[in-house]
């Protein structure tokens, strides 16, 4: 597998959003639950941040005027949470609704760092739920409040995120530790495919047993944490352009669930940033061990050199598909040349949407 050493993204600029589409866009899609036909994800609010990031705003509404017939409204509320009974809720999906009311009042009471900062801990452990998708969304909105005005519909988006991964909120079974793993692609190579892939993720997901130890998800210091974390996101992200045919849509969830804890890390007390780093590492082993393929596809030599990171999300964004986007959103933060080869590989292997 092509492996470089990875580079930690540089601090973001304000994202190119002038025209306030991204406002307009949150406030279409907040009436809207986080899911469809009972457990598939709305991925709306994660494509447009990423479309309007990346310089694609003039085609948001576009998009999502074709993505509409995917959204359903907001599920009916079913029991109100409080601070005092918050635990029995966690996990609950009939109470998605219930969740987005209270971190709705959370983030209207208190600032939202503070309100992040007091459930990270609580929602790490569950990660996995929601095929990772609740943290990947938290990631977004995260990396939209740290860099650019803090709105009222980009609050409410962090509020609909945390609410929607307390209601998925999973942990994963007690797992067996296998042999270490220096790096973060010799881990993911080890990680063990489950026997019985021809379920859904839930199904697939019971069957792991054990993980390889990582060492980087032993990182002690926050610097060290956020580095483990960009060369984990990196490895994933590369290791798609050979192993993504097993399963387009979702091998892209091993490099995006752990880059949404990295997005996350500078809006968390610098105490928070080490215990991440091991619930991104089983996020992305998780997913790895449920769509992997038996072996690698073989890559022409040269594969994708000749085009940029805007070209190449440019492609991305034309495509249409949510995952491709986000997926090539997460390869323009790696930011190297093998990288934007796995983006242009998404491109290839999901179906295109426009």
């Amino acid at each position: 597998m092509n492996e470089t050493t990875p580079r930690t993204p540089p601090a973001a600029t304000t994202a190119p959003d002038a025209s306030g589409t991204l406002d307009e866009a949150l406030e279409r899609l907040h009436s809207s639950g986080p899911e469809r036909d009972g457990w598939l994800t709305n991925h709306a609010p994660m494509a447009v941040e990423a479309l309007v990031r990346n310089g694609q705003a003039a085609t948001v509404h576009r998009w999502l005027d074709h993505y509409r017939a995917k959204l359903e409204d907001m599920p009916d509320r079913f029991a109100e949470v409080t601070p005092a009974n918050w635990q029995e809720a966690l996990g609950d999906p009939r109470r998605i609704a219930d969740w987005a009311v209270y971190f709705e009042r959370e983030t209207a009471d208190r600032p939202w760092r503070e309100v992040l900062a007091e459930w990270w801990p609580r929602l790490l452990p569950g990660i996995a739920g929601g095929a990772t998708h609740p943290a990947i969304r938290l990631g977004h909105s995260v990396r939209t409040l740290l860099t650019t005005e803090e709105t009222g519909p980009r609050v409410r988006e962090l509020a609909h995120a945390l609410g929607y991964w307390a209601a998925r909120h999973q942990p994963l079974p007690p797992l067996a530790p296998l042999a270490p793993a220096g790096t973060a692609g010799d881990a993911l190579d080890a990680v063990p495919r489950v026997p019985d892939q021809s379920g859904g993720i839930r199904a697939r997901l019971a069957q792991i047993t054990a993980f390889p130890q990582w060492r980087g998800a032993a990182a002690t210091g926050a610097d060290e944490a956020r580095d483990r974390l960009a060369e984990l996101v990196a490895a994933a992200t590369h290791r798609y352009a050979e192993y993504g045919h097993g399963s387009p849509v979702m091998l892209v969830h091993a490099a995006t669930a752990p880059n949404a804890v990295l997005r996350t890390l500078p809006a968390l007390p610098r105490e928070l940033w080490a215990p991440s780093v091991g619930a991104a590492w089983a996020a992305s082993a998780a997913v790895t061990a449920a769509y992997s393929p038996a072996g690698p596809a073989v890559l022409p030599a040269g594969y994708g050199a000749s085009l940029t990171a805007d070209e190449v999300f440019a492609r991305a964004a034309a495509h249409g598909d949510d995952h491709t986007i986000k997926f090539t959103d997460t390869a323009l933060d790696v930011g190297d040349a093998a990288a934007l080869a796995a983006a242009l590989r998404s491109v290839e292997l999901n179906p295109p949407v426009l």
